[in-house]
């Protein structure tokens, strides 16, 4: 009887190696996306969220704060009929608000023309809204190319910041947190299109192109998000407060009854008395 074969040696295979590599790179690759989302790029993890709804195929997709706050900017300039001056348009960043210096301010001057500012304070009660509250604003002034020197504005430098400063006032004034301003001035360093064509002869339809004034909004990042709920959680802490004050323990003094005047009417009101303008710069 011949004897019996010997066992058969087992290689060790390591094939699961390959497929452990591929998971623990897909899962780094995963958790530096979150960190780095995480640290600054909110704009960029919105886009990622609406790739993701679009691939996915759901059929109610929801838009995103930035896509909704360009819709009712447009919807404000459609509106007030501003089209032409004002030109709403998103990129990767945020949204950019552009509007026509020569539409808004006199020529030569940082002085906001009145037929721009009922744009002005319709986009600072949109951008007041709880829902776009945490939108970084930076204004920055263009100018073309065109020298000025006057004893107010010795350069394009000293109009274009002027006139960013004036639509930063403008809009605080309007009850906007200023720590979500900046106010820069270009002067004719970033021209939109060309000034002047290859003879070096000015193109007014350009140069009046590039006279402009751009509000860039930008979703602010954690930290700044922060310190905006936190700013928004105490505006509306005092509004409740003072909404909800106690009277107080003395009751009001009644009025006293209106004289006569000679020659009214029996039943008419007396004529409301004039109120001393407040004083200030």
């Amino acid at each position: 009887m011949p004897p019996p074969p010997p066992p058969e040696s087992s290689t060790d295979t390591e094939d699961w190696m390959t497929t452990y590599a591929d998971a623990i790179t897909l899962l780094m690759a995963f958790f530096v996306m979150l960190l780095t989302f995480a640290e600054f790029d909110i704009p960029a993890y919105e886009e990622a969220v609406a790739a993701i709804a679009s691939n996915v195929g759901s059929k109610e997709q929801q838009a995103t704060t930035s896509q909704e706050l360009k819709i009712e900017l447009e919807d404000i300039v459609f509106d007030m009929n501003a089209d032409q001056a004002v030109e709403v348009s998103q990129d990767a960043r945020g949204i950019t608000i552009e509007m026509r210096s020569g539409a808004f301010f006199k020529p030569g001057s940082a002085e906001l023309r009145p037929a721009a500012l009922p744009v002005l304070e319709k986009m600072a009660v949109m951008l007041a809204a709880p829902k776009f509250s945490c939108f970084n604003i930076n204004v920055e002034g263009h100018t073309d190319d065109v020298p000025i020197k006057t004893a107010m504005f010795p350069s394009n430098w000293e109009l274009s910041a002027a006139r960013a400063s004036t639509v930063t006032r403008f809009m605080i004034g309007q009850e906007l947190q200023p720590f979500r301003f900046r106010a820069v001035g270009r002067a004719e360093t970033q021209p939109k299109v060309p000034n002047r064509d290859a003879e070096g002869k000015p193109i007014p339809e350009n140069q009046a192109t590039n006279r402009r004034i751009q509000m860039r909004l930008e979703r602010m990042n954690l930290e700044e998000q922060k310190r905006c709920d936190e700013s928004a959680n105490l505006k509306a802490m005092l509004k409740q407060v003072r909404g909800g004050k106690a009277p107080t323990s003395q009751p009001p003094a009644a009025a006293a009854p209106a004289q006569a005047q000679p020659g009214a009417q029996p039943g008419a009101q007396p004529a409301p008395q004039p109120q001393a303008a407040p004083t200030g710069n």
